[in-house]
């Protein structure tokens, strides 16, 4: 789908800072972010909305959000949590017709934080964010490895 700014991000045609990606789908930092770190999961293959997605690539976009929210409590940007979301449709406030997870890191007391950042929608250094998610990343594949040799 050539007019669709999210398919041309995920073809490489459309300027994002990248996070994450496989075969399947592609991870990128908002351009309007709610908070720093605030990073946008899509499929590579269009699907205008939950029901254009097969239940498999929704899964596995699922599956890159929870690693994503674990990854930004192991980075720099010492999330408490996150919020994981996904609008569909626009009656429920989707803004893009691409099929979209945010991934919003949240910190305790962070709700005047957290509101202003509704309103204003500032990018919070991109490049630096994205190398913090992508040490996060990282660290989650060192422990992983950690525990699968402590296993053995």
């Amino acid at each position: 789908m050539n007019d669709c700014v999210f398919c041309r991000i995920a073809a490489g045609q459309a300027p994002a800072t990248k996070v994450y990606e496989d075969d399947m789908l592609c991870a990128f930092l908002d351009i309007r972010p709610i908070t720093r770190g605030h990073t946008l999961v899509i499929p590579k293959r269009h699907a205008s909305e939950l029901a254009d997605l097969d239940a498999e690539s929704g899964a596995h976009i699922f599956r890159a959000g929870h690693r994503l929210a674990l990854a930004v409590r192991r980075s720099n940007l010492a999330a408490d949590g996150a919020n994981l979301v996904l609008n569909d449709g626009t009656a429920a406030f989707q803004t893009v017709p691409h099929v979209h997870l945010h991934v919003i890191p949240r910190r305790h007391g962070d709700k005047l934080s957290f509101a202003a950042g509704l309103l204003l929608r500032r990018p919070h250094d991109p490049e630096s964010t994205a190398a913090a998610i992508r040490a996060g990343i990282s660290a989650l594949a060192h422990e992983d490895e950690t525990n699968a040799e402590e296993r053995e």
